[in-house]
């Protein structure tokens, strides 16, 4: 499967120009966003049953990646109320 749901560029799609410009300008944004990737992709190979795991171990990476766009969220709306 190509498509990989849950991208940052999906779960956020108004906000394409803030996302790239907080990776380039804030390093600890630069960093979650890198870490929701990095989760998300290893959900997507296990929900697609590349790489095997336990129920509980996939539903730990949902909470993680669930906590990390949240995170995300705020620092985009932050951004977006102060105009940067």
């Amino acid at each position: 499967m190509s498509h990989v749901p849950h991208e940052l560029h999906e779960e956020f799609p108004d906000a394409a120009d803030a996302l790239h410009s907080l990776k380039i300008s804030d390093a600890h944004f630069a960093k979650l966003a890198e870490e929701y990737h990095v989760i998300n992709r290893e959900i997507h190979r296990i929900e697609t049953e590349i790489e095997p795991a336990s129920d509980e171990a996939l539903e730990d990476l949902k909470k993680k990646r669930l906590s990390l766009k949240d995170q995300i969220a705020a620092m985009l709306a932050v951004t977006e109320s102060t105009g940067s």
